[in-house]
């Protein structure tokens, strides 16, 4: 698959990318050159590899599954004009 200059400038148009001729013959050439790689990566024969995160095999990181409330409610409502315990007081806008 190769890409023209018109294929370029179109898709700068709709990226609202302002693009000189010298640019778009420049961006032809690095496109063409990344689809080309991309061409030989498909060529590659990956099957029986399975998918992997790394390349280092590693398990992440878990924390416990516990819901609280961070425990700094107080902080939150530190700053607030009213307050009520560990709530915002704010006045009533529906009848």
């Amino acid at each position: 698959m190769a890409v023209d200059t018109e294929t370029v400038k179109r898709v700068a148009r709709l990226a609202r990318i302002a693009v000189s001729e010298a640019e778009a013959e420049s961006f032809r050439t690095d496109l063409n050159a990344i689809l080309g790689f991309v061409e030989q990566l498909n060529k590659v024969d990956v099957s029986g590899v399975e998918p992997m995160t790394s390349v280092l095999p590693m398990a992440l990181p878990k924390r416990a599954d516990i819901v609280d409330d961070g425990f700094i409610a107080g902080k939150v409502v530190g700053n607030a004009p009213q307050r009520h315990d560990d709530f915002f007081v704010v006045p009533k806008v529906v009848e």
